[in-house]
C-alpha cells in the first residue's frame, strides 16, 4: 500500500472521527435541551430584537395600541362586571371569583400583555415571517409560565380552595408531585394509566394476527355479520404512535364500529423499534409495511380490491404507497381514506417551528447514539403547542387545588409512547418537513419521483378544526388535486376529532363532496358554505364505504391459506413491546 493511499486513509479516519465527536456533542446538548436548539433560539431572538428596535415606528404603534387597551381596560374595571366578558374569552380565568378585584386587575394585565408582544413580535419590518412566528411562540410560552392563573398568591380558586381546607389542598398537591416525579425519574406511567391494560380493557376488538415480518404484525378482525362488503378495510395507523386509538374501549373503537357494520377489518400494528431497527427508512416502512400487509389482505380477499385507510404520519405514507401504485399501474385499492394526514408540508402549523437545520442536527445527534428517537422526546414538543391545557392547567389542578383526574383510555394510548427509528425519522424529517420533496414532486421510489395525479381512486379526506399536528387546512389542499374527494372539517383536536364516535357529546362535522374536475373553492370559502351537521362524522363515512363497494358475501377466511406459523390472536405481540 502506497504512502499517499495511507495519507487518504487517515485523512478519512480523522474526518469520522471528528464527526462522531460532533455528533456526541451535539447529542449531549440535545439531551441536555430536549432537542430544541439553544443556538438557533439565540439567533431567532437576535434577528427579531435587531429589528424591532431599527423599527421606531413599529415601536410607537406598539406603545400607542397598548396605551388604548390600558384605557380601555381601566375603563372597564371601574364598571360593575367589566372585566365579565373579556375574562370569559380565556378559560384561564372563567371562574367567577376572577371577575373580583383585584384578581381582575391581574387578568387584565395579564391579557394585556399577551396582546402588546402578538404586536411587538408581527409585522415588524425586515424580520422574516417565521423568526416572526418563532419569536411570537417563545414570548407566549414565557408569557404562559408567569400567568396569574399559575400563581398560587395570585390565583382565587387556589386562595378560596386553601381557605376553605385548611391548606389540605397544597399538601395533597405536594403529595401529587412527588407521585410524579417518582413516576417520572421509575419510567412510570402516570397515576391511573395502570387501570387500562392492551388486549384486557382496550384493544379487545376479537382478531387474529394472520401475518408478521420485522416491522409489523397485521390483524384480522373477527367478523360478527352473516355477510360482509366485498371490499376489505385496511388500516394503515401512524408509527408515532400504537394503532389501538382505532380500537380503545368498546364503545369508542372504529374497529368495532366497522366490523359490526359489516366490513372486513385489517390493521397494521407496527413494531416499537429499538436501537437494532435504526436503518429501517421511509422505503422500508412503505415496502415491509403497507405493501406487505396489501399483499396479504389480497390473498385473504382474492379478486376484490382494498379500501386503504391512513392515519396521521400513516396517512402520508399511504399517498407515498398509492401514488407509487398508480404510477406502476398496480389497481389493487378501490379507494383511500385519509385522517389528519397531510402530503404538503408547507403550512403543517406551529409543528414547524421545531423543524429546522439546527433542531434536525440536535435530533440526528441524540438519534445517533441511541439508535432512535423516544417517545418522551417528542412529548415535550406536542406538549408546548398546547402548554395551557397539557401543562399549565394540569399543574394548577394537580398541584395546587390537589385534584386528579381520573385518566381515561385515550389519555392512557397517549401514554403509550413509541420510538422513531434513526434513518425513517431523518428522512421523514429533511424529505417531507424541511424540503417538501413530496409536494414538489421530487420524493423519488424506486429511483423515479412520484406524483399525487397519479391516485386515480375515489378520496375521503377529514381535518379536525384545532389541529396543530396537521392543521385541516393542510389537509385541505387534496382540494388542489383532480380526486374524486369527500371533504370532512369535524370539531376537535388531531385523536379526539377523529375519536368522534356516534354518542360523543358536542360533536359536529361539515362535509361536501366534490367530484374530480370540479373548481377549486378556498379552505375560507369552503368552511363558510358547507352547513354544520350535529353528531359523529363516522356514519357520513361507513355510507361513504359501503357505497364504494360492489355488494355483500359471506365472510373471507381468518388468515391466509396454507399458514402453518402459529400466531397471536389479536391484539398481537408488537403492540405490547414497551
Amino acid at each position: 500500500m502506497t504512502e499517499t493511499s495511507l495519507t487518504t486513509m487517515q485523512q478519512e479516519t480523522w474526518k469520522e472521527v471528528t464527526r462522531a465527536l460532533d455528533r456526541h456533542v451535539h447529542g449531549q446538548i440535545g439531551q441536555a435541551v430536549n432537542g430544541i436548539s439553544p443556538i438557533q433560539a439565540s439567533l431567532v431572538y437576535l434577528d427579531w430584537l435587531a429589528h424591532f428596535c431599527a423599527s421606531p415606528g413599529k415601536q410607537l404603534e406598539v406603545a400607542k395600541e397598548t396605551a388604548d387597551d390600558v384605557k380601555d381596560a381601566a375603563t372597564r374595571l371601574l364598571k360593575p362586571g367589566g372585566c365579565e366578558d373579556h375574562c370569559h374569552d380565556d378559560r384561564r380565568f372563567a371562574a367567577p371569583a376572577w371577575r373580583q378585584w383585584p384578581f381582575n386587575v391581574y387578568a387584565q394585565a395579564f391579557q394585556l400583555t399577551e396582546r402588546a408582544w402578538e404586536r411587538a413580535t408581527h409585522e415588524v419590518p425586515g424580520l422574516n415571517k417565521r423568526h416572526s412566528d418563532v419569536a411570537s411562540f417563545a414570548a407566549r410560552q414565557w408569557l404562559d409560565v408567569m400567568a396569574p392563573s399559575n400563581l398560587p398568591f395570585t390565583n382565587p380558586e387556589v386562595i378560596q380552595a386553601t381557605l376553605q381546607e385548611g391548606g389540605m389542598n397544597l399538601v395533597r398537591g405536594w403529595m401529587n408531585w412527588l407521585d410524579d416525579m417518582q413516576r417520572e425519574v421509575r419510567g412510570v406511567p402516570p397515576a391511573g394509566i395502570e387501570a387500562y391494560k392492551v388486549g384486557e380493557t382496550v384493544a379487545i376488538t376479537p382478531g387474529k394476527v394472520v401475518f408478521q415480518n420485522d416491522l409489523i404484525e397485521l390483524i384480522q378482525y373477527t367478523p360478527t355479520t352473516e355477510k360482509v362488503h366485498a371490499e376489505p378495510v385496511l388500516f394503515v395507523p401512524a408509527w408515532i404512535m400504537k394503532y389501538y386509538i382505532l380500537d380503545l374501549s368498546p364503545n369508542n373503537s372504529m374497529v368495532k364500529y366497522l366490523v359490526d357494520r359489516g366490513h372486513t377489518v385489517f390493521m397494521i400494528s407496527w413494531k416499537n423499534p429499538s436501537e437494532a431497527d435504526r436503518d429501517k427508512s421511509m422505503e422500508t416502512y412503505r415496502q415491509d409495511g403497507v405493501m406487505a400487509a396489501l399483499d396479504v389482505v389480497t390473498r385473504i380477499v382474492p379478486k376484490h380490491k382494498v379500501h386503504a385507510v391512513g392515519y396521521c404520519l400513516g396517512g402520508t405514507l399511504l399517498q407515498i404507497a398509492a401514488a407509487t401504485m398508480g404510477r406502476d399501474g398496480d389497481d389493487r385499492l378501490a379507494s383511500m381514506s385519509l385522517f389528519a394526514a397531510q402530503g404538503d408540508f408547507t403550512e403543517a402549523g406551529e409543528l414547524l417551528l421545531f423543524i429546522n437545520e439546527a433542531e434536525i442536527n440536535l435530533l440526528e445527534a441524540m438519534m445517533a447514539e441511541q439508535g432512535y428517537l423516544k417517545g418522551s422526546q417528542m412529548a415535550g414538543a406536542f406538549q408546548l403547542l398546547h402548554s395551557n391545557d397539557l401543562i399549565w392547567s394540569r399543574a394548577l389542578k394537580y398541584y395546587m387545588l390537589g385534584e386528579r383526574d381520573l385518566p381515561n383510555d385515550l389519555m392512557a394510548w397517549n401514554a403509550d409512547t413509541t420510538r422513531m427509528p434513526y434513518r425513517m425519522h431523518s428522512e421523514y424529517l429533511h424529505k417531507l418537513f424541511l424540503r417538501n420533496d413530496l409536494a414538489g414532486g421530487r420524493y423519488e421510489v424506486d429511483g423515479q419521483p412520484i406524483w399525487f395525479t397519479d391516485i386515480q381512486v375515489p378520496c375521503f379526506a377529514v381535518g379536525t378544526s384545532s389541529d396543530h399536528v396537521a392543521p385541516w387546512k393542510s389537509v385541505y389542499k387534496l382540494h388542489l388535486l383532480p380526486l374524486d374527494l369527500t371533504f370532512v372539517l369535524t370539531s376537535g383536536g388531531h385523536n379526539a376529532g377523529i375519536l368522534s364516535e356516534p354518542g360523543h357529546p358536542k360533536r359536529h362535522f361539515q362535509l361536501q363532496h366534490r367530484a374530480a374536475g370540479e373548481r377549486y373553492m378556498s379552505p375560507e370559502a369552503w368552511a363558510a358554505k358547507v352547513p354544520h351537521q350535529e353528531g359523529s362524522w363516522w356514519p357520513a363515512w361507513e355510507n361513504w364505504l359501503a357505497q364504494q363497494s360492489s355488494g355483500l358475501m359471506a365472510p373471507p377466511r381468518m388468515g391466509l391459506p396454507g399458514k402453518k406459523v402459529a400466531l397471536p390472536d389479536a391484539p398481537g405481540a408488537y403492540v405490547r413491546i414497551p
